[in-house]
C-alpha cells in the first residue's frame, strides 16, 4: 500500500529489531582492557578469520608508540588495569616491542595476542621480549592461537606447517619463562569437554605444563559466522537469558584501530567489528565512554549467546 514503511532488515536499526523491539545496549561501566590493533597485516590467512588478516589486508594499517601512548596516558587515567595488542600479527610491527614497553612501565597488565611462527621468532623479537621479561616479569602475558589440538585440524585453518611453527613458538615461551596461554576456537562442533581433553594431551605430549582445564590458560572462543542466523538482541532478552549487561565485553574494553589513510587513530568499541563505522566512538577514550547497541550478528554469537570475552 502506498505509505507503507518497508519492513526492516535484521541488524539494520540501531534501536529497534527487525520485529520492532527496542534493541538491547551494553551500558559503559568502566575501562578495564583497552585494545590496540596494531595492523592487520598478518603472515598467515587463516580461512575463517574474523578480521580478514592476511598478508595483503592494511586496511587497519600499523600504529606508531607515538600514536599509542596518548591513548595509555588517557587509560591510565581512567583506572584501566589492561592492554591487549591484537592484529594481524602484532609481531609484524615494527614497533610491537616500543609499544608493549610503553604499556608495562605504566603498570598495566599486558597481553599479546601471537601466532608465535616466525615474526615472533625473528632474533631481533625474541631478544625483545626477552628484555621485557626481565623488566616487567609476570605483567607481560602472550596468548597463542592454535586453532585444533590437530595438526590437520589447526593447519587446515592456517596452511601446511603452520601447526609446527606455532607449536615451537609456544616451547620457546615456556622455556624461556614467559607467562603464556593458549586460545582454542570451536571449528567442528566438538564439545568444550572434548576440545580440552585434545589439548590436554597436546600439552603433555609435547611437554607443556599448560592446564587446559584452566579457562584463563586455555580459552575456547566460539565461531562467528557473519552469515549465519542469529537472533537479535532485546531489552527483554537478558533477563530472559539471565545475564548481565555489565558482563559484556563492550561494558569495560575498548578498541583503538588506524584505518588506511586515516589522519589519527579511532576508537572502536570492541574488538569484534573493525570495519563497521557504525562502532566508532570517537578520537579519544572519554568520547567512547558511551553506551553501545548491539546491532551486529557478532554481538549476539561471540558475547551474549556465546559468552565470550577476548580479555585475559
Amino acid at each position: 500500500m502506498d505509505g507503507e514503511q518497508p519492513a526492516l532488515k535484521k541488524f539494520q536499526h540501531p534501536d529497534v529489531t527487525a520485529k520492532g523491539e527496542p534493541r538491547a545496549a551494553v551500558p559503559f561501566i568502566a575501562l578495564d582492557t583497552l585494545w590496540v590493533n596494531t595492523g592487520t597485516l598478518c603472515n598467515v590467512e587463516c580461512i575463517h578469520c574474523y578480521i580478514e588478516s592476511s598478508p595483503t589486508n592494511d586496511r587497519l594499517v600499523y600504529l606508531t608508540a607515538a600514536e599509542v601512548i596518548p591513548f595509555l596516558d588517557e587509560a591510565n587515567s581512567m583506572n584501566a588495569s589492561e592492554i591487549g595488542f591484537t592484529g594481524g600479527e602484532p609481531f609484524m610491527n615494527p614497533e610491537m616491542i616500543v609499544m608493549a614497553e610503553a604499556a608495562l612501565s605504566r603498570g598495566f597488565e599486558t597481553l599479546i595476542l601471537t601466532n608465535a611462527m616466525r615474526p615472533m621468532m625473528r632474533p631481533q623479537i625474541r631478544e625483545g621480549l626477552l628484555n621485557l621479561r626481565e623488566q616487567f616479569g609476570h605483567l607481560l602475558t602472550l596468548r597463542v592461537s592454535l586453532d585444533h589440538y590437530s595438526a590437520e585440524g589447526h593447519d587446515a585453518e592456517r596452511g601446511p606447517g603452520a601447526f609446527e611453527a606455532g607449536m615451537a613458538g609456544v616451547k620457546w615461551l615456556e622455556e624461556k619463562g614467559f607467562a603464556v596461554t593458549v586460545a582454542g576456537r570451536s571449528l567442528n562442533g566438538e564439545s568444550d569437554m572434548e576440545l580440552r581433553a585434545g589439548f590436554s594431551a597436546l600439552f603433555t605430549e609435547r611437554g607443556l605444563s599448560l592446564d587446559a582445564q584452566d579457562p584463563a590458560q586455555l580459552v575456547i572462543f566460539p565461531e562467528m559466522d557473519p552469515v549465519k542466523e542469529v537472533p537479535e538482541i532485546t531489552d527483554a532478552c537478558w533477563s530472559i537469558l539471565g545475564k548481565d549487561p555489565a558482563d559484556v565485553m563492550c561494558a569495560n574494553s575498548r578498541m583503538l584501530v588506524k584505518r588506511k589513510g586515516a589522519d589519527r587513530p579511532t576508537v572502536l568499541s570492541c574488538t569484534l567489528l573493525p570495519y563497521t563505522h557504525e562502532f566508532e566512538m570517537g578520537a579519544s577514550l572519554a568520547d567512547a565512554a558511551t553506551p553501545v547497541r548491539l546491532n551486529h550478528p557478532f554481538c549476539a554469537q561471540f558475547c551474549v549467546l556465546g559468552g565470550a570475552s577476548c580479555s585475559g
